[in-house]
């Protein structure tokens, strides 16, 4: 069962809810069972949303790598390149944000 304090929305797994929350401290009773179909929700969004993570911190070391080919400036095929990657890891990431953004206000973060 998943519970979420009304609190700071601490999702805690358990069959019973935590005596006080672990990120903010407030008591039990401030801890409220999610309905059936909204924990589903937050269980099946939980892998998809540590790949979003994950993809997130390579394309920031992408976005790295490509500014140290563009400091280079071999050719400009290699400046072709970086830029494009560099361009494409920031409208990515900036995508991540906004999907990870539309979980949360779905209820599919936990």
């Amino acid at each position: 069962m998943l519970f979420k304090c009304s609190v700071c929305g601490f999702i805690w797994d358990g069959d019973d809810a935590p005596d006080k929350c672990p990120k903010c401290g407030a008591p039990k009773e401030k801890f409220n069972q999610l309905e059936e179909d909204v924990a589903q929700l937050v269980l099946k969004s939980r892998e998809t949303n540590d790949i979003h993570m994950n993809l997130a911190k390579h394309l920031a070391i992408v976005a790295e790598l490509a500014q140290r080919g563009l400091e280079i400036k071999l050719d400009p095929g290699c400046v072709d390149i970086f830029e494009k990657a560099t361009k494409a890891a920031y409208e990515l990431r900036q995508m991540i944000k906004a999907e990870l953004a539309t979980h949360m206000t779905k209820q599919k973060w936990g």
